[in-house]
């Protein structure tokens, strides 16, 4: 059994997650202990216990300590089932970190599957789920799979009740993907969601938009959220490149100035535009799995973060993959992932 310390490295729920994916590919049974020690709240919450629930469902495994707070989990994997599957939250917590779970074992599984998740889709410290259609998706689906994912409804938090599909179909042939440059810039647009709130926050968040980086009326939008379950606010900065699609988000907060939220947006933004590089930070992290999967790749990304060393680490300790970083003079990295599970 395969002992994994959850608090080395960025000690957070990647290496969890990554963990259960793995485990259900390879049939590697695994424990982990010290679970999300680096966080202020430890231990297991509702979104990590939903996707622990997720991939003990999909892969018919046997789970000790699945419990909320639970510090210590052991995982023992059986055989992943395609289907129809319904996982609910019960909180905020990212519906799209649970889909992220209990993707890599359905991409290898026998027949397609199709997953209902609720919970939050724009909340903090998570990929909002227009990330997941317009960045990750589409990549993942150059190597292989066909992946469509819809958005029923919005969940903001704390009120959470956000609902998505997802349809997956494996790769009946996996392809390497070099992704090294973003091409020409296509279209750039900023869309700030207001629910249950004044559209008025919006407004003035994109009028930071519009002072700070000079972007035009036009490429401004305002969305007003009729179906949330609660109030929430975000704010979505999207680069469409001809190779990838960037998008950069801030979260509105109780007590945040709608200018601050932006900023934060505005800031990712200049920082990925300022390196010459198609794949932004997060998704350099949410590649990493995918490419082993498929046989390997490569790509340009930006520096890599602590949470995209963890996760590396972690796929060395499953699967027999070769994964090599390399600092470019642009401030920029080129990572290359060799071999198959």
């Amino acid at each position: 059994m395969l002992e994994i310390d959850g608090s080395a490295g960025e000690g957070g729920g990647q290496m969890l997650r990554t963990s259960l994916a793995l485990s259900l590919v390879t049939g590697t049974p695994f424990r982990i202990t010290r679970i999300r020690a680096a966080r202020q709240r430890p231990g297991l919450q509702r979104q990590h216990l939903t996707a622990v629930q997720a991939a003990a469902t999909i892969g018919r495994a046997d789970v000790r300590g699945a419990e909320l707070g639970s510090n210590e989990l052991t995982f023992v994997p059986g055989v992943v089932t395609p289907g129809e599957y319904q996982f609910a939250i019960g909180t905020a917590g990212s519906a799209g970190l649970v889909l992220q779970t209990v993707l890599p074992p359905l991409l290898r599984a026998a027949g397609p599957s199709r997953l209902t998740l609720t919970g939050g889709t724009h909340n903090q410290q998570a990929p909002p789920f227009d990330f997941l259609a317009r960045t990750f998706v589409p990549v993942v689906s150059r190597l292989g799979p066909s992946i469509d994912v819809r958005l029923v409804r919005p969940g903001f938090y704390p009120a959470g009740g956000g609902e998505l599909v997802a349809a997956i179909v494996p790769a009946e042939t996996w392809r390497r993907l070099e992704l090294l440059e973003r091409g020409e810039l296509r279209r750039k647009r900023a869309r700030a969601l207001v629910a249950r709130l004044s559209p008025e926050i919006a407004r003035r968040e994109l009028r930071e938009v519009q002072r700070q980086l000079g972007w035009s009326e036009a490429e401004l939008v305002v969305e007003e959220v009729r179906d949330s379950l609660g109030p929430g606010n975000v704010i979505m900065l999207e680069l469409e490149f001809a190779h990838i699609t960037e998008v950069l988000t801030g979260f509105g907060a109780r007590g945040v100035p709608a200018e601050a939220v932006a900023k934060s947006a505005i800031e990712q933004a200049q920082r990925y535009l300022g390196v010459d590089a198609p794949v932004g930070l997060h998704l350099a992290d949410q590649l990493l799995l995918p490419l082993a999967l498929a046989g390997g790749g490569t790509f340009r990304t930006l520096e890599l973060s602590l949470h995209a060393r963890t996760n590396l680490e972690v796929i060395r300790r499953f699967l027999e993959v070769e994964i090599q970083t390399h600092r470019e003079p642009s401030g920029g990295s080129r990572v290359t992932v060799s071999g198959r599970a």
